[in-house]
């Protein structure tokens, strides 16, 4: 169909308008289960896939998040699993964060292979974090989580059940996010009956060297904070992940700014490509809505199988190619 076939002028891409929103969807529909927008894979398509490699692509990234995210985030907020102290302290750490990660990106990685590899090793720590917390030895002593997975399925069978097996987005009022404490030193929620804490300062500095690798990368962050909040905060994904996907968002806006308004040396091209990341957006704004929707009914260790494998591929791929 070369007819549905366009050149975008900014990247230099040339493909049929109706991949850029198709590969959105499917990968922000499996992403955003576990709280993150898809960004880190959508930028390595756009390398790989699409040859587009100048820092244009990682605020055209950003681009994606800004469009994709809202339904996702509307999701969590309706059914009432935003937890939003942990929001506040994610969002406040990785602005900053942000702002750092442009400057490294135009200045020092504005080289496409070097920047693959940046991305490569990105991914590889997350991925192998990621699928090292399904390890037995990660497992043990994690009985409150498999707790919550159960309550989890025993509420989605009843659901269906009861509606003759067709998805719905109610939840018992046991299943929302309550705020039990929010201190500079501490916070404390509630879910499913069970008590979760971690430590805010402990917090804002992961999320704020989060934000310095998302701003670099183009994906805001959520990528790393969730994994993060999982295997090291040991908090349920059910709620992390509409707090990763609302704080990526908003560093998702301070990165198209600092990208866009920021000078670059040399005349170099950094703002993003609004018509090729409208399009991922779109795709990506569908995918998220029904990967919100049907992330209460997919098992937790699936949704860490399915994103640790991804990005370990992807990363293994790109660092092998730098060293060729």
């Amino acid at each position: 169909m070369e007819f549905l076939e366009v050149l975008f002028p900014v990247s230099g891409v040339k493909t049929n308008i109706l991949v850029p929103p198709l590969v959105a969807f499917v990968i922000s529909f499996f992403t955003s289960m576990g709280g993150v927008s898809g960004a880190f894979l959508l930028l390595p398509f756009q390398m790989s896939f699409l040859n587009f490699t100048s820092p244009s692509v990682s605020s055209t990234n950003f681009l994606y998040n800004i469009v994709a995210i809202p339904s996702g985030v509307y999701r969590f907020i309706k059914e009432g699993r935003m937890a939003w102290p942990l929001t506040l302290v994610v969002i406040a750490g990785t602005l900053p964060g942000v702002f750092i990660g442009y400057y490294l990106r135009v200045i020092y990685l504005p080289d496409p292979e070097e920047f693959k590899l940046f991305v490569g090793l990105v991914l590889l720590f997350i991925g192998a974090r990621l699928l090292y917390d399904l390890t037995g030895k990660a497992q043990s002593g994690k009985s409150r989580m498999k707790a919550l997975e159960k309550k989890f399925k025993q509420r989605s069978i009843q659901l269906k059940e009861s509606r003759k097996s067709k998805i719905i987005a109610g939840l018992s009022p046991e299943a929302v996010v309550k705020t039990l404490s929010f201190s500079l030193k501490k916070i404390e929620y509630e879910f499913w009956d069970e008590k979760f804490a971690f430590s805010t300062p402990a917090m804002f500095i992961l999320s704020f060297a989060v934000g310095i690798i998302g701003g670099t990368y183009g994906i805001g962050g959520g990528a790393i904070i969730a994994p993060f909040c999982i295997a090291v905060f040991h908090l349920p994904v059910y709620t992390v992940a509409g707090a990763a996907l609302m704080g990526t968002f908003l560093t998702s806006v301070a990165g198209i700014a600092f990208y866009s308004i920021m000078p670059a040396k040399g005349g170099l091209q950094t703002s993003p490509d609004w018509l090729l990341g409208l399009l991922f957006g779109a795709g990506g704004f569908a995918g998220m809505y029904f990967g919100a929707r049907f992330q209460k009914f997919v098992p937790q260790n699936l949704i860490k199988i399915i994103l640790g494998a991804l990005m370990f591929f992807v990363a293994l791929k790109y660092i092998l190619q730098y060293f060729q």
